[in-house]
Order: structure tokens, then sequence, then C-alpha cells
């Protein structure tokens, strides 16, 4: 039996590096508050957008909520999508859905370009009955589910049994998980320099307007906008009553979690949740002396439990009744905030200053998606989910909002097209003389065969601006819906803007399925 250890998973993964305190007055263009995910991300995108940055944090960076995440990375929201799109209507819910595949993207994309070994790993994700075997969602529940994810593009299907059990489920296909530490350890390294700084230990006491800065402790940081990137959102340059008003939106809850290993085999390296109330959360990791698992559940309202104890051995039970070989070694909790209506709280609180929260079971991808909102924000750039989520938004339905009128240009087929569900998995879905966008390990690649039946492959990334290009069946080429570049099925450009042609992708990995 290992020695129980009572802080996170990720701990001991990888050393960190320390920053001092702030210990002078700056000068920036953006101050960020807030070391975790949404805080780190955003100061990475906007210093690569070639702004200054100081980022603050009152501890140490990652040391709070985003270091007691379990780390999945889903586009499965804890709102299930029946009752998202009965608030938010199918294109609210296929937005919502969509910013957490980008969200997956990017930290992908973050971690191939920096070339951070951060464990991501591409996995399908299963939602069924309860682990604990207690009354749950039927089998057509759930196949009603599937149907409806199908219906708003993403790649699900219904499946009468989930690996490891003998309960009914839905199969989401292109989820992920990480290392959370290892990938922002990555980020956080290359935010120093240029004019742009990282201080721990510095605590933000206020926030005014005129002039604009922030102080801590006895420093002030001047600056042209400020991103709070704290899990509760603290008032800043906000007024007392819009920082009350919006907490009166949030609740807060404890989540339990805990980790060891078992024999590998027994569950596919995968993401699992239940139906349960409140939900359970499993990731299986594979490593090669075994398998990782990490299992969390048991929330509540924070406060509001006395015997916490009583929560881990719960949860341990529940682990045991289906996994009883596991040998416990981490347990920890963290906190989830909830939303009066199940979705997050993106965007300005007060002119210049931007804050994120409420990120429910999805603190991952919203909190890298909620970056991505705050760079476009700060740069003045129109978003696809900046009305839907935004902090002031009233309720969004019918007419009052279009995903697709919004961002019918360049914006709206960066996140769409781009995060379309592949045509396939196989090559052997496409027919001689056709083409199709496909994944192939878990990555989408352009997929040619000519009439003598030879594969060309390619990547679907238009070399223009990067979107997603589509097979024009009618005139035999790749097309970019963005600015309209056209690509020849060997990849060679036919028409700009793009003038690099789409580069090719090895067969290596594909011939056996060819």
């Amino acid at each position: 039996m290992a020695q129980l250890n009572t802080t996170p998973f990720w701990t001991d993964s990888v050393p960190v590096s320390s920053f001092p305190a702030l210990d002078r007055d700056l000068t920036a263009d953006v101050v960020v508050v807030g070391a975790g995910i949404t805080g780190i991300t955003a100061a990475y995108l906007l210093k690569n957008a070639g702004l200054s940055v100081v980022l603050l944090d009152r501890d140490r960076a990652m040391a709070a909520d985003t270091g007691h995440t379990t780390a999945h990375l889903t586009c499965v929201t804890d709102l299930r999508l029946p009752d998202l799109v009965q608030r938010v209507g199918d294109e609210g819910a296929r937005a919502v859905w969509d910013g957490g595949r980008m969200a997956i993207e990017q930290i992908q994309a973050h971690s191939i370009a920096e070339g951070i070994d951060c464990e991501f790993r591409s996995m399908p994700g299963y939602l069924h009955t309860p682990f604990d075997a207690a009354d749950g969602d039927d089998a057509q529940v759930l196949r009603t589910e599937a149907e409806l994810a199908q219906r708003l593009g993403f790649e699900a299907c219904f499946v009468d049994r989930v690996p490891g059990s003998d309960r009914p489920g839905v199969r989401f296909e292109s989820q992920a998980d990480f290392n959370p530490r290892k990938y922002l350890s990555g980020l956080i390294e290359l935010i120093p320099g240029e004019g742009s700084y990282v201080f721990e230990h510095s605590p933000v006491d206020d926030a005014t307007d005129s002039p604009f800065q922030v102080r801590a402790g006895s420093h002030r940081v001047t600056c042209s906008y400020i991103v709070v990137a704290t899990h509760s959102p603290m008032a800043g340059a906000s007024s007392s009553l819009e920082a009350g008003v919006l907490q009166s939106k949030l609740a807060l809850y404890t989540s339990y979690a805990i980790a060891g290993r078992m024999p590998s085999g027994r569950f596919p390296e995968a993401l699992f949740w239940d139906t349960a109330q409140p939900y359970h959360y499993l990731r299986i990791d594979r490593r090669d002396d075994g398998d990782v698992v990490i299992f969390g559940g048991e929330d509540h309202k924070t406060g509001q439990e006395p015997d916490t104890s009583g929560r881990f051995a719960a949860l341990e039970r529940t682990l045991r009744a289906f996994a009883p070989e596991v040998d416990i070694t981490h347990r920890w909790s963290g906190q989830v905030i909830e939303t009066n209506d199940g979705l997050p709280y993106i965007g300005e609180t007060a002119s210049r200053q931007f804050a994120a929260t409420g990120f429910s079971g999805n603190g991952m991808t919203f909190g890298t998606l909620a970056a991505m909102m705050a760079r476009d924000a700060v740069l003045g750039r129109p978003n696809p989910w900046r009305d839907l989520l935004d902090i002031h938004r009233t309720k969004i339905r019918g007419g009052a909002w279009s995903y697709l009128r919004e961002n019918a240009d360049y914006l709206y087929y960066m996140t769409r097209d781009r995060l379309a569900a592949a045509e396939g998995t196989t090559v052997r879905a496409v027919r001689p003389g056709h083409g199709r966008v496909i994944e192939l390990d878990g990555e989408p690649v352009a997929a040619y065969r000519d009439e003598q039946g030879v594969l060309m492959l390619h990547s679907p990334i238009c070399t223009h601006m990067g979107c997603r290009v589509a097979w024009n069946d009618a005139e035999s080429t790749w097309d970019c819906p963005c600015h309209g570049s056209r690509f020849k099925p060997n990849g060679d450009v036919l028409a700009g803007p793009a003038q690099a042609p789409l580069p090719e992708v090895s067969v290596a990995s594909v011939r056996s399925t060819a």
C-alpha cells in the first residue's frame, strides 16, 4: 500500500520556477491578475500579440484551483446537452461546445509550437449511467442525447456497454487530457522579457481607473487594460455594486479527488462521467508501469459539509466497487464555481477590465477559451463567444443572437469549419476521384484518392490564415471558406491568396488501412 499523499497528483510532476514579488513601480500594456490556466494563457497570448504584460499572483503560480484540477479536456459541459439547448437554443449549444473544442486544439497547438511535453493525449469520453449503480438515466435518454449531439455536428454515438462496465452510455470522440502543471510551467517561462514580467507573492489590493493601475503592496503597475483571471473575481476597478451583482450569480462548490495506480487494461485510456447527482468523473492514463486512475466527485456547496473526510471515504468506496485493485496514492479537494444558468461569465465587467469565472467542471477548457477571449478584447477584435458568455448577458434565444450571423466571416470559419467533425476515421472512406477530411491518429487530414487508387494526404489547414479547407466535389479542389484560396488535389495552390501548397502528410502510419 502506497503512502497517501494529500497534495494534488500533479504537484511533484515537474519543478516550477519561482518568481520574485513585485518590488518596484512599473508600466505595461496589460496587467493580468491570477496565474492559473486563464491568467498564464492570457499573458502568453498577449505577449505573443506584441504587448507588454505584468502577471501577478497572490501566492505561487498554479498553486490554487488550477493546481487542484483533474484536468479533463472536453467540450462536454456539466450542463447536459438537452438542458443547454433548452436554455440557449441549437446555435448557442453548438457555440459552447465549439468553444471547448477550440480550447482543446489551442492547448495542443501551444504544446507543439513551444515544445512542451505535457503528456497531451487525444481520447474518447464516455457519459454513462452511475458508477454506483444507483438509479440514473436509462438507455433511451442517453440514446436521445447522442442523437442530439450528432445533429449539432459533433462526433457522438450511443453504446450499449461502456468499456470496463455493462452500463449504457454515449461515446464522444476527440476529447483529451494532459498534465496541466507541465503545460503551464512551459508557458509561464515564455512570458518574462521584453517589458513583460511575472510576480508571485504579490496580492493585488485594489485597482483604480484614474489613473488606470493596480496596487500590490507598496507598488503600483500603470496599464491600459486589466485582465482579472482569479477563480472568484475581485472587484478591481468595477464598482462594489457591480462586483456584488456578479458574486450573487455564483455558487461555490467543493469537489473531491483521489488518484492511484492499477494494472493496465482494466479500462481503456479515456475520460468518463456518470449521470449521478452530483456526478462522478474518471480519467485513465496509460503508463509503462500501469494505469494512473484519477476519480472525483462528491461535490457540495463549500462550507456546508461538516464531514469532509466522509466525502473522501464515499469516493473511495465508489471507486473500489468497480476497480477493487486500485492502489490509492493521492487525495485532494478543489473548488468549482457554478453560475445561475450553467454557462461561464466571460467578458468586460467595466471599461478596459476583463474577468472570467463560473467554469463549473470545465475549468481547463473554459479557462483557455477565456484567455483567448481576453486577448481579443484587449486587441479590439470580434469574438464568436463574446455575446453568448457576456457577464452582463440577458437570456439568449431565437433571434436575439445568431452564432452564424455574428460570425459569418473569417473568425466564424476559424472556429466552426476548422473544428467540424471529420468525415471519417479511415482512408477506406475515400472513394476514387473524391476527397474527404478524415481523422487519422487524432489529427485531421485532407485525403484524396485519384482514379487509379493512389492516395494523397495533406494538411487540411489553409496556408493563408489557418482555416480548414473543404473538398469541392464539383471542381475536384480543396477550397478555403475564409478567403477563397483553392488547392489542387495534390495540394498545389490553384488560386490565392494562399501562396504555399498544403503540406504533405506522411502515409507511413496509414498504409495498413489504405
